[in-house]
């Protein structure tokens, strides 16, 4: 293998250790920095694998309470949260454990510490034991991540005002849960909650939860997020927070009629999104600039007005997927081998809420934005034969193709597992196929998976299991 430059990695997130992971593999001299003990970054110590595992939690504790309707019945279960908070962290530790391992067999040199540009072609690392040395590069990947946003205005580090990461801590279960913000970190910490006991209430600013989704897919969540929170305000905002002595007292202001009203909350966690990563890394003695919204200016390649300095992950712009992290980073290191490597254009995205959510490729409202004319067909999951033995029959298919060639354009899911079932069709997508082609690929029977074969089906006309009357020709034809 031919010889590589030495590569710096600064962030050890789910960008960062994947790009030093191929750069070793590839022949580069890795180095990867971060401020953290372990690798793996906001997704798997304060996002995706801990959430996921509570997620996961939340689900057993809801189907043991709605096996009542299928004959079922348990008794109440009892709580333990430490062993909670320990089996989460087992999860976490295990992956960090990993990636260490796989970062020593590969030869990648791991460097804890706080970094920050001194020049264009050095930094300067501060380790834990307060010693800063300096750091030469010939090519640096900054890949640094994101983090919640406090609104402004709002108390920072305050007992009762948690942020994503304090939630995910499981400090103990709130008797009330304020959850500011109706976007996916919201609803699944919110759903966690409410599976654990807690009265939650979630006030969105925007008129529907999970803004910018398709509306089809928020049906069925909606109608089961209604039935396990305390209550959903939508058009509402948080005009003011004050001390009180049961936790906090929240005014909370209709943005349409201008209506406020106080009420109390033990605990209120924010969840209106996160911001890209760069403080203090003084960006500014590198020769790069962040934009207006604080992401790494930089082409759609990830290379920065600096040439040596390239961007991945959250801080290069959205999607901040951990996916599209990952495979950004990789086709970036690629590249600097010399590597035929090109970024996907259809990166799916999950919420995972119950039921969840997950899509792909252009939206309805996308398509109606940009002209694009498009045959929309929908499959009712109360017509699938195995949603219906998972007592599951809320979810829809719905597939977006042009009226047409059949070329598909987009695909949704709302339902247990759509995270999972979403990765055909972004195969689907990726290698041009056209609805005929996932009409007559075999999907096995009984599964979820058949929806996606149905959908194409019905869009067809020809679809098994749901009858719609062909249109009568029009007059004169």
């Amino acid at each position: 293998m031919t010889a590589q430059p030495p590569l710096t990695i600064l962030g050890a997130g789910p960008a960062g250790y994947p790009a030093a992971f191929l750069a070793a593999d590839l022949g580069f001299a890795a180095t990867l920095v971060d401020s953290a003990p372990a690798l793996g970054g906001t997704c798997l110590h304060r996002g995706c694998i801990p959430s996921k595992s509570l997620l996961h939690a939340a689900r057993l504790l809801s189907d043991a309470r709605e096996a009542a309707s299928l004959g079922l019945d348990f008794a109440p279960p009892a709580i333990r949260l430490e062993k909670l908070r320990e089996w989460k962290e087992s999860v976490t530790d295990r992956l960090a454990q990993g990636l260490a391992q796989l970062a020593k067999s590969r030869g990648v040199r791991v460097v804890q510490a706080r970094a920050s540009f001194a020049s264009p072609a050095q930094l300067l690392l501060s380790a834990p034991d307060g010693s800063i040395l300096p750091h030469d590069f010939g090519t640096l990947l900054l890949a640094t991540g994101s983090v919640p946003v406090l609104p402004p205005g709002f108390p920072a580090n305050h007992p009762h005002l948690w942020d994503s990461t304090a939630a995910l801590d499981l400090p103990g279960i709130p008797a009330d849960l304020l959850v500011i913000g109706g976007g996916y970190i919201g609803l699944e910490l919110g759903s966690v909650y409410a599976a654990l006991g807690s009265r939650v209430t979630v006030v969105e600013m925007t008129g529907g939860l999970l803004p910018g989704v398709d509306r089809d897919l928020i049906v069925p969540l909606s109608k089961r997020l209604r039935a396990r929170f305390h209550a959903i305000h939508l058009n509402t905002r948080v005009a003011g927070i004050a001390d009180d002595p049961a936790g906090l007292r929240i005014t909370l202001e209709n943005t349409k009629t201008g209506e406020a009203r106080d009420e109390v909350f033990s605990k209120a966690l924010v969840a209106i999104g996160r911001r890209p990563f760069s403080d203090g890394l003084q960006i500014q003695h590198a020769g790069i600039a962040a934009g207006e919204r604080g992401f790494i200016l930089a082409n759609p390649e990830g290379r920065t007005a600096n040439p040596n300095i390239h961007v991945a992950g959250d801080v290069a712009g959205n999607p901040m997927l951990a996916h599209k992290a990952t495979h950004e980073a990789r086709a970036l290191v690629a590249r600097l081998a010399g590597r035929e490597a090109r970024h996907s254009a259809h990166v799916p995205a999950v919420v995972f809420t119950d039921p969840e959510i997950a899509w792909t490729g252009l939206t309805e409202a996308q398509v109606a934005e940009q002209g694009i004319p498009v045959k929309v067909s929908k499959f009712p999951w109360a017509a699938s034969g195995r949603a219906l033995t998972l007592d599951r029959a809320d979810g829809v298919t719905k597939i977006l193709a042009d009226p047409g060639s059949g070329r598909l354009l987009g695909v949704a899911i709302a339902g247990p597992g759509a995270g999972d079932l979403i990765s055909e069709a972004v195969l689907a997508l990726e290698t041009g196929a056209t609805i005929a082609d996932l009409a007559r690929t075999i999907h096995p029977h009984p599964t979820l998976s058949e929806t996606l074969g149905e959908a194409a089906e019905l869009h067809e006309g020809l679809c098994a299991h749901l009858y719609r009357p062909a249109k009568p020709p029009a007059s004169g034809a």
